[in-house]
């Protein structure tokens, strides 16, 4: 998967430790990094677009489009949009979130 403006905010090490420990193979683990990497992407625009203003939403979505792994570019503009520390933020959520994940691969 390529370089995203986020990836530097995500850090899911444990939960990279407990797919190693799990997966049989490394069809299984992709799959399961698969998986999580779409629910990351899906998390991440969640949080973004539920703190930038509805009229940002569109202008968001193009710079994303047109420079998707710019860090310095898209968080300077989410952070002069919502007047917030977004990469606290989102780092933060995915604190929680890797205890979810790492909950669910108990069972």
């Amino acid at each position: 998967m390529s370089k995203l403006f986020f990836d530097h905010l995500i850090v899911l090490s444990e939960v990279d430790r407990k797919i190693k420990s799990l997966a049989k193979s490394q069809e299984e683990k992709e799959e399961l990094w698969g998986l999580i990497d779409e629910i990351v992407h899906h998390r991440v625009f969640d949080l973004i677009l539920g703190k930038l203003p509805k009229e940002k939403h569109i202008e968001f979505m193009e710079m994303f489009h047109k420079c998707p792994n710019d860090e310095v570019y898209i968080m300077s503009y989410l952070e002069k949009a919502t007047g917030e520390n977004l990469g606290d933020y989102i780092k933060e959520e995915f604190k929680k979130f890797e205890k979810e994940i790492l909950s669910e691969l108990e069972t």
